[in-house]
């Protein structure tokens, strides 16, 4: 089946609008929490009391081990680091799509497979869209938030490539898991770089609002959202559910700007269209090729 049915589509479109907003509520967190706390609670909460109901996906401990260390500790420490005070939400939600690109070059570094030329244009564009935005770091963006995205954006892609080896697994029960290894690394940085106090305070001045937060992050965001993405992704062609994934940094640059004032300048679009430009490249070009390529032999 290749033609997604409306119910279908707006559940996908539902998954991708909480992935989207997830990063103005990252921010409602960090209001009260340090983020290195924020991501122990949000892993904390991802385990249990779901491995209680799931049984361990039959993977490497070694497979799983990694996977909650780049993705807790490197994809989520990173950004949650970042997105308090060195990065706008609406910007943060942009850059750290670059997973895709950092995804396609691990790939090729461990297979020695070569770039090819769509691949090249499409990291070209996205690339400008970057130095766009690098172009116009100030007091909400820095620098170092840019930095720190593309570190989560780079982690995030090792956790795909050991998605990709851990084969065909239940990845509610790869995510639940996994969370057990980044629980205790995450916690263990956040006493080294917080401090006992900062946890304390932290958890002390949390109020219904910010825990409802953390719950989101953990049940919304990573369980609902993996268990519906990936029951999409069983039933229908990957080229029929993933575009609609490029909408990601839409949802969550059009809710900053709605829910926490985010301005959204002309520099600031121009580097979106760019960055999702170069995505839509790299997703859509071998689907147009192939579309050609059929055409011409059909007409010989």
């Amino acid at each position: 089946m290749s033609r997604i049915s409306p119910a279908h589509a707006l559940l996908a479109l539902v998954v991708v609008a909480v992935w989207g907003t997830n990063f103005v509520v990252i921010r409602v967190a960090l209001d009260a929490l340090p983020p290195l706390l924020l991501a122990t609670l949000r892993f904390s909460l991802a385990l249990a009391p779901a491995f209680l109901f799931l049984p361990r996906p039959r993977v490497a401990l070694s497979n799983l081990a990694g996977y909650g260390l780049l993705i807790g500790a490197g994809q989520f420490g990173l950004l949650y680091i970042a997105m308090n005070g060195q990065i706008s939400p609406g910007l943060a939600s942009l850059v750290v799509q670059t997973q895709v690109f950092f995804t396609i070059g691990l790939a090729m570094w461990l297979t020695g497979e070569r770039l090819r030329a769509f691949q090249a244009v499409a990291v070209l564009v996205s690339a400008a869209g970057l130095a766009v935005v690098g172009w116009h770091t100030d007091a909400t963006t820095t620098a170092t938030g840019l930095l720190l995205v593309l570190g989560a954006a780079a982690t995030w892609a090792g956790g795909n490539i050991l998605t990709k080896r851990a084969g065909s697994i239940n990845m509610v029960a790869y995510v639940v898991w996994s969370s057990a290894f980044a629980v205790p690394v995450l916690f263990a940085l956040s006493l080294a770089m917080e401090g006992w106090d900062a946890i304390v305070g932290g958890v002390r001045q949390a109020t219904a609002g910010v825990w409802v937060a953390v719950a989101w992050q953990s049940w919304a965001n990573s369980l609902f959202g993996y268990a519906a993405w990936n029951w999409l992704l069983s039933r229908y062609p990957a080229a029929t559910v993933t575009p609609l994934a490029l909408l990601i940094p839409v949802f969550g640059m059009g809710a900053s700007a709605v829910w926490l004032g985010e301005p959204l300048p002309a520099w600031k679009l121009a580097a979106a269209a760019l960055v999702i430009g170069g995505l839509a490249i790299n997703l859509w070009w071998p689907r147009a090729a192939a579309g050609t390529a059929v055409e011409a032999e059909a007409a010989r």
